[in-house]
């Protein structure tokens, strides 16, 4: 597969010539970009696949709790089209996971869906007046000029080291991290040393000088759902888990870690799960011989598997930084308290 990819170099040219072609036209002022009068912070990564945004997301919105906070998604592969301001009636098929995740989990924020993010922002605007708008997976989408774009890349997937689409993973050019206000290297090991953290700090910097923080995947001490079981007694369990995201493998070591026994289900990222794949995931948890047992599953899947299983667990996540957190926070705050 690498191979074949490699082989693919004359497009990776091709691709990065016309994203930016596109990126050049915005910057120029040939292509309009939209802005606000509110604070908009935009969230987004360089690379496709999982690099955090999601705990980024739920990160700041815990920051800016004494604000009136909105989220805008565009709702990727929901089975609807428009502007959705979700409520209790949606589902996961109506308006995506993550958006979901994001309203059963903060009630008191406007969560919302729209591809077209300029459209999105003004109905927001219209119908719930928020403080401040949080764009998700909006790096790319140049037709509203946030605020203060939040860069994410993987600690194990740096975009300092990765090509343009499709020899590579990259959405655009590396030189697009210069548009970001700040860089989170996301999902690091909390062990990470600080001449790792300079090192890789000082490789991002050719790239763009920005501030560059770094930040790990914390899990909650119990297990939320079907069964509240503490972490630390799920040893005690063999688990099927199942997983649709794109890199279940930070999740398989910390349960390996725990000495969790584990029966694992992989499924593709975003995937939406047939009633085949259901009867399977129900069948191969009935084989499991153990009276003590558990069905798990990652917060993001649980959106759409907990509308089709009952039995399901799984385990919450948050972003935490190894360092230089009261930083991170200043600069958000400064830029809303600025902006408002």
């Amino acid at each position: 597969m690498k191979a074949i990819r490699y082989l693919l170099f004359p497009l990776t040219v091709l691709y990065d010539g016309v994203t930016s072609i596109r990126n050049s036209f915005y910057d120029t002022g040939v292509f309009k970009s939209t802005k606000f009068d509110l604070p908009v912070i935009a969230v987004g990564n360089l690379s496709v696949g999982g690099t955090g945004k999601s705990p980024m997301i739920e990160y700041l919105i815990r920051l800016l709790g004494d604000k009136k906070v909105a989220t805008l998604s565009r709702g990727y592969k929901r089975k609807t089209e428009g502007f959705i301001l979700i409520d209790s009636n949606h589902t996961s098929s109506d308006v995506g996971d993550e958006p979901l995740q994001f309203f059963k989990k903060f009630p008191k924020v406007s969560v919302a869906v729209d591809a077209d993010r300029v459209h999105g922002i003004q109905q927001l605007q219209k119908k719930v007046n928020p403080e401040i708008i949080l764009l998700d997976d909006a790096f790319q989408h140049r037709k509203v000029e946030a605020g203060f774009y939040i860069l994410l890349t993987k600690y194990d997937d740096l975009f300092s080291n990765d090509l343009v689409l499709p020899t590579g993973n990259l959405r655009e050019s590396r030189r697009g991290a210069k548009r970001a206000d700040v860089i989170v290297v996301t999902k690091c090991p909390e062990n990470l040393s600080i001449d790792e953290q300079n090192r890789i700090e000082k490789r991002l910097k050719s790239f763009a000088d920005q501030p560059v923080f770094f930040s790990t995947i914390s899990y909650y001490e119990t297990t939320k759902g079907n069964d509240q079981i503490p972490l630390k007694d799920l040893n005690e369990y063999e688990v099927s888990l199942v997983t649709g995201i794109a890199n279940p493998q930070p999740l398989l070591d910390f349960l390996k870690a725990q000495k969790v026994k584990i029966h694992h289900e992989k499924f593709p990222d975003h995937h939406d799960f047939s009633s085949s794949d259901i009867q399977q995931i129900q069948r191969r948890f009935d084989q499991i011989s153990s009276k003590k047992k558990l069905l798990l599953t990652t917060e993001k899947d649980y959106m759409r598997l907990s509308e089709k299983i009952s039995n399901l667990s799984y385990i919450e996540i948050e972003s935490q930084f190894l360092k230089d957190e009261d930083l991170f926070t200043q600069q958000i705050l400064d830029y809303c308290n600025t902006k408002s």
